[in-house]
């Protein structure tokens, strides 16, 4: 794949999953501020540096300029989506399943529009797929520090692993001349699948000597809440 100029503007397609993605994970995080029982400011904060605290870490990373202070729409939706989760939220029962699944759509996408930018940005391959699980899981870690929850990232859940295939898929397949909006529709999936998969049957890393598990009981407990 020919390296794309680092000034070019972002695909049609790029810009949409990215919006959605800001969307969801802004979601995610006002549905964690929810849980806790914050207030409106509560709700915007955490919503909006789930929503955007992974793109930002991938452009500070890159030396990139940081995309929404150039085109604002990203923090306004995100702070739209956590108002409207602020106002429209009613029962405690859905908030941590809402969570997980909004914030697995988040990082079906988010993943495959790191590696994009970074590839444009002129990364090397190994560089491009690393960012994409940057993008993808800083939001979330950002989040989950900030309000004193266990990092996804570090509980064993498969989710840093789902947002590398995810990215790792988009790579190959631009390298390997496939065009753009398929390796996007292929690699969200892969991501998806791995994420939800690891969600509905409890799949987790395990530690040294136990490299998977399955339906533990710890697992149960926190999908249950």
């Amino acid at each position: 794949m020919t390296p794309m100029p680092a000034n070019e503007p972002l695909t049609t397609s790029i810009l949409v999953i990215m919006y959605f993605g800001d969307v969801v994970f802004a979601i995610s995080g006002a549905l964690t501020a929810a849980r806790y029982r914050m207030d409106v400011l509560g709700f915007v904060l955490i919503g909006t540096i789930t929503g955007i605290g992974g793109g930002t870490t991938r452009d500070l990373l890159l030396g990139r300029t940081v995309w929404w202070t150039q085109d604002p729409l990203e923090l306004i939706l995100c702070v739209s989506a956590a108002l409207v989760t602020f106002f429209f939220i009613k029962s405690d029962i859905t908030r941590r399943k809402g969570m997980i699944w909004s914030d697995t759509f988040g990082l079906s996408v988010f993943g495959v529009v790191g590696c994009h930018i970074a590839l444009q940005f002129g990364a090397p391959f190994i560089i491009a797929v690393f960012m994409g699980m940057v993008t993808a899981t800083g939001g979330g870690l950002i989040r989950d520090v900030i309000t004193n929850t266990q990092p996804m990232i570090m509980g064993g859940q498969i989710y840093a692993t789902a947002a590398l295939l995810g990215s790792l898929c988009y790579a190959s397949l631009r390298h390997l001349g496939v065009s753009e909006i398929p390796a996007e529709l292929v690699s969200c999936l892969a991501t998806f699948s791995l994420r939800a998969s690891a969600i509905v049957f409890d799949i987790r890393m395990g530690p040294p000597g136990e490299f998977i598990r399955i339906g533990t009981s710890i697992g149960k407990s926190n999908q249950a809440k």
